[in-house]
């Protein structure tokens, strides 16, 4: 990423856009999902969350967005606590958890992104249909606005989503499990966008299970299997021995690659 676009996305609040969590940890009843994370990142950075299935990945994502609660931790954002800054972050689930048979539009789906600022049953004003244009034209779906959801490509879904998180204007994607289900074409479109939203200063953490291609897509990774067995710069960080660590052995604490937020 290019330096101006980093500064570009810091100046626009007048601060440096940094996500910090610390200690978090949930708990589904007696099952542990994450246990004591920790780790910081900032706009323009693009994070690949790796690890085994029911590692918490997916739970990670939902804490960050406020879905899920938390039974320790701090989540931060620009220096505050996250949930002064929900209408900033946009939550993309996987695509098997959502309901394509539903009766909407894409443009409707779209417009979804709007309710932060307009309130469910608030009026829709020309700069939220304007802000629908832009998104719509500029993940190259304006064609296609008219469609059902259910009509469209394992692709046009996904940047159907990030539409809405553009429409929404967020600074923050969080992105579960975005690649799965698109053939190669798709898959490598997708991958360009997330480069291009990055690049213009937005953050992105997404999980992801592929781990050949994640040097191509991903700045950072956080390898995570309840507790975070490391995280930093992929170069560095995705090395054979902290997969082994991640995948096949469960739960041992390892130090991290780089020091938590504020430590």
């Amino acid at each position: 990423m290019k330096d101006h676009d980093h500064h570009a996305c810091c100046a626009h609040h007048a601060s440096h856009h940094e996500l910090a969590i610390e200690g978090l940890t949930v708990k589904y009843r007696s099952l542990m999902a994450l246990d004591s994370v920790s780790f910081s990142t900032s706009c323009g950075n693009r994070v690949a969350l790796i690890g085994p299935n029911g590692a918490g990945k997916s739970t990670l994502l939902k804490a960050i967005a406020g879905l899920v609660p938390q039974r320790a931790g701090t989540i931060r954002w620009r220096g505050a606590p996250v949930r002064k800054w929900f209408s900033e972050f946009a939550y993309l689930p996987q695509r098997e958890d959502v309901d394509w048979s539903f009766p909407i539009t894409l443009r409707g789906l779209v417009e979804m992104g709007r309710y932060p600022q307009t309130g469910w049953c608030g009026r829709f004003r020309a700069e939220d249909a304007a802000a629908v244009d832009r998104a719509l034209d500029a993940l190259d779906l304006t064609h296609l606005q008219d469609r059902q959801i259910r009509e469209l490509s394992g692709g046009q879904q996904q940047r159907g989503f990030i539409a809405r998180a553009l429409a929404q204007e967020a600074h923050v994607l969080l992105l579960d499990e975005p690649f799965t289900g698109l053939d190669r074409n798709a898959a490598r479109r997708l991958g360009d966008l997330l480069g291009r939203l990055s690049g213009e200063g937005r953050l992105i953490l997404a999980s992801h299970h592929d781990l050949a291609n994640v040097p191509d897509l991903f700045d950072e990774v956080l390898l995570v299997n309840q507790r975070m067995i490391g995280f930093g710069p992929t170069a560095t960080t995705l090395t054979p021995e902290a997969i082994e660590r991640t995948f096949h052995q469960s739960n041992e604490p390892s130090a991290p690659v780089r020091p938590p937020a504020n430590a």
